[in-house]
């Protein structure tokens, strides 16, 4: 497996926890990383994508309730929702990572932990995500022009 891959469902299931129980980051990556044994690259790379999505939570996830069309986050299988809240935090805040890979990565995990239906709804999300994410490129790149 590959190094980015196995950090990103190492990152998966810190979210899924912190989904789940609700506790600190902080608690929550101690115990993990007792019970894991991986490099440091690989524990660097998962935390990074834990804490940037648990920090821009808010705003991830009301972009993921704008594009899932007739779907709260709280009917979504919380692991569906975990892989989604990565991959959005990839997409919108991880310009050093291209979409694609990001919508690919999520859509085989989603095949992996979830449903056969699930990868479907997950690249749909994350599709729109990614005109999203030109958008916000385009309007910024707009007014700095303008200054």
């Amino acid at each position: 497996m590959r190094r980015r891959t196995q950090a990103r469902e190492y990152a998966l299931q810190i979210v899924y926890q912190l989904d789940i129980v609700g506790v600190s980051i902080a608690g929550i990556l101690k115990r993990f990383w007792e019970e894991q044994k991986v490099s440091q690259d690989i524990q660097d790379f998962s935390e990074e994508l834990v804490k940037g999505t648990w920090k821009n939570l808010d705003h991830i996830d009301k972009l993921i309730t704008k594009y899932s069309e007739h779907w709260n986050l709280e009917r979504m299988a919380v692991i569906d929702r975990s892989i989604l809240r990565l991959a959005a935090y990839e997409i919108l805040y991880r310009y050093d990572i291209p979409p694609k890979v990001s919508i690919n990565e999520a859509v085989e995990i989603s095949r992996k932990y979830s449903t056969p239906d699930s990868s479907k709804f997950i690249n749909g999300i994350l599709d729109k995500l990614i005109s999203h994410r030109k958008d916000l490129f385009n309007e910024n790149k707009a007014s700095n022009n303008e200054e």
